[in-house]
């Protein structure tokens, strides 16, 4: 992981293959530098606009979520193999 505890580095190296969390499969937001440009910059767009960029913020919302369940897991399984 290269000394780097951030969730993209982490998460292929403790879950890789597993297509359920895949950044690149999201459509508009992929990190958190987009999602906080998206925000920033919702009160410039269109009430449709928004709709989207508000879904697409969801969906990365739940992916970070779901990446972060699924790290947690894989390092519970790790201890418990230890203990």
């Amino acid at each position: 992981m290269g000394g780097s505890s951030s969730i993209k580095v982490v998460l292929p190296a403790l879950c890789p293959d597993d297509p359920d969390l895949d950044y690149k499969a999201l459509t508009i937001i992929h990190n958190g530098r987009e999602a906080m440009n998206a925000y920033a910059a919702l009160h410039t767009k269109t009430p449709e606009e928004i709709t989207e960029i508000r879904k697409a913020l969801l969906a990365y919302c739940r992916l970070d979520t779901l990446a972060m369940v699924k790290v947690l897991d894989k390092l519970y399984s790790l201890v418990d193999r230890i203990w």
